[in-house]
């Protein structure tokens, strides 16, 4: 119980704060006209997350991050995708159909894969905590490390679109979409400037 609770509290700290997944799935969850159109980029994410943690509780991923150029490669693709992504959002409208305004199947799938494996704040904290703190692990422990750890992945990416599809309940929807969708463009693109700082 001790090192499922560990995982969990552990995973839930480095989730909970305001990061482009947590964005791009909470908007996703309010732009689809249905919860099931909001999967792809759910599971996307989830599953995503999950790569993540099976390799940094495995060793591998401090193999992959040893490569020369890897991380500049990484960043740089980055970039451009939240760029990408950046405008997009700002181009939606909530004044159209939600079907126009959403992000097809495949972009929903590209972007997940994109915040996910292309953003190094992800990678420091899932690769350099969750990856340290299981060193202290082995076995059927770590095991259930492993397991807590992606658990809670998946329940929170579920909750934010369940949380984001509440808005289509309100009365001013289309405000609220308007200034979410703005708010999350406009964070996005800072998110891109920040990894082109770093690349300085």
């Amino acid at each position: 119980m001790e090192v499922i609770l560990h995982g969990f509290i552990l995973s839930l700290g480095l989730i909970l704060p305001l990061g482009v997944q947590n964005v791009f799935i909470f908007t996703q969850g309010a732009m689809q006209p249905s919860l099931a159109r909001a999967l792809p980029a759910t599971v996307t994410a989830a599953v995503c997350d999950t790569i993540l943690i099976v390799l940094s509780v495995s060793g591998l991923s401090f193999l992959m991050l040893q490569v020369d150029g890897l991380r500049t490669l990484m960043m740089i693709g980055g970039i451009i995708f939240l760029v990408y992504m950046s405008v997009s959002i700002w181009r939606s409208s909530p004044t159209e159909k939600m079907e126009g305004a959403a992000l097809p199947v495949k972009k929903q799938i590209l972007f997940a894969c994109s915040v996910s494996f292309l953003n190094p704040s992800a990678l420091v904290d899932i690769v350099g905590v969750i990856g340290t703190s299981s060193l202290q692990y082995s076995g059927y422990e770590l095991l259930l490390f492993t397991i807590s750890c992606i658990a809670v992945s998946w329940l929170w990416f579920f909750a934010l679109m369940l949380a984001g599809a509440r808005i289509k309940h309100f009365s001013n929807q289309e405000k609220v979409m308007a200034i979410f969708n703005k708010s999350a463009a406009i964070f996005i693109f800072a998110m891109a400037i920040y990894l082109a700082v770093g690349l300085l």
